[in-house]
């Protein structure tokens, strides 16, 4: 897999996944697209790595879709585009590891976007998030219709992507867009530590956990119990639930090895 506008790396459970595009506020053209993509995919076949943060360099997450590539699309060519970073976000927020969304700077449009896809968002103070592609005569293309109002509410959703305003790190966490907002030099040090307590607990009862509760979002509570007692069951059998109650009993730290 060669990288051009991503960097890729994993050790000890862990994968970063860097935007590395800061001459263009990392925007995400469609090379950069493809290849967070291919990464992705890479991830979920990878047994190794149980948690991923994704994260840009320079002064911006991901500042949206490149703009000198939408001047020459037409209709069909726009829902090509479209059909595939939707495919790619839906990828992120169903992969069975947990995404952590570290976001340091401009998280604007598809940049937005693919933060909402994730599963866990912090930001630094200086991060800023907005849906600006009313501004440019289209709307949101990569599901920030959808992931807007299901974080943020009906209005709130609606009130950002009418205007195209940008709302800083503060905002964001106040209108439940962002789950911890800290200092730019914490950042990658706070995802790291969350990333690492995460992985280093069942990642099968963590597959389970994040299928039922996308279940019980999208589909209703109904469905949403339904699995979650199927899940629970399965738990049960299987050898990480074994040693994570039996070193609960012998008052040790568990040694989960995801069977």
């Amino acid at each position: 897999m060669e990288l051009k506008n991503i960097l890729f790396t994993y050790e000890n459970y862990i994968a970063v996944i860097k935007f590395n595009r800061p001459n263009v506020l990392n925007a995400i053209n469609i090379q950069t697209m493809h290849e967070l993509g291919e990464v992705i995919e890479a991830c979920a076949a990878n047994p190794e790595i149980r948690v991923i943060i994704i994260t840009g360099e320079g002064k911006a997450f991901a500042a949206g879709a490149d703009i000198s590539e939408l001047q020459k699309f037409g209709p069909e060519k726009a829902r090509e585009l479209s059909k595939y970073g939707i495919e790619v976000y839906r990828k992120i927020e169903l992969l069975n590891k947990v995404v952590i969304a570290a976001v340091n700077g401009f998280a604007l449009g598809g940049g937005c976007e693919l933060a909402m896809a994730c599963d866990i968002r912090i930001a630094s103070e200086k991060a800023k998030f907005g849906q600006p592609e009313i501004k440019l005569g289209i709307i949101p293309g990569y599901g920030g219709t959808q992931r807007l109002t299901r974080l943020i509410g009906r209005g709130r959703s609606k009130l950002l992507t009418f205007t195209g305003d940008m709302i800083d790190a503060k905002t964001a966490e106040r209108y439940g867009l962002v789950d911890e907002v800290v200092a730019p030099e914490k950042l990658l040090e706070k995802a790291k530590e969350l990333a690492k307590k995460i992985a280093a607990l069942s990642p099968i009862s963590i597959r389970c956990a994040k299928n039922a509760i996308n279940t019980g979002i999208e589909s209703g509570i109904e469905a949403g119990l339904a699995l979650e007692n199927e899940l629970f069951a399965y738990c049960f059998g299987t050898d990480d639930a074994k040693e994570g109650i039996q070193a609960f009993l012998e008052k040790r730290k568990p040694a989960f090895t995801g069977k």
